[in-house]
């Protein structure tokens, strides 16, 4: 019987519960994310999948203040293999978080159906 290989999710998720953050990257060698089945318009497939070393840069942030709850960070994370994610930096004020900021990743177990998920936290805290 011909067995049915996991989705890219199913992959990706696979792997931030053991605390990666996988990718993919195209024929050429160029980082793919968000994890899809076939590669992006003016990529050549196939991907394949490849494991971040965890460490990236904000390259953008910003922070939400909900009525009578703690502020919370927003920020697109530059990874050093050279995709970007959104996610937020956490052990740290949101308002304290700054563009340039280095960040290791953290794996976070997701709740009820939602899988886990990645976040960050200051370098020099981690």
């Amino acid at each position: 019987m011909n067995e049915k290989a996991p989705s890219p999710l199913a992959q990706y998720r696979a792997g931030l519960a053991r605390g990666e953050l996988g990718y993919q990257v195209d024929a050429d060698g160029r980082p793919v994310f968000y994890p899809r089945v076939t590669a992006p318009q003016g990529r050549r497939g196939p991907l394949s999948w490849a494991v971040s070393g965890g460490l990236g840069t904000v390259y953008a942030t910003t922070f939400i203040s909900p009525k009578g709850e703690p502020a919370y960070s927003v920020a697109l994370i530059a990874m050093d293999e050279g995709f970007r994610l959104m996610s937020r930096v956490e052990a740290l004020a949101a308002e304290q978080v700054r563009i340039g900021l280095r960040v290791k990743l953290r794996a976070q177990p997701g709740h009820d159906d939602d899988g886990p998920y990645p976040v960050f936290e200051p370098l020099e805290l981690a």
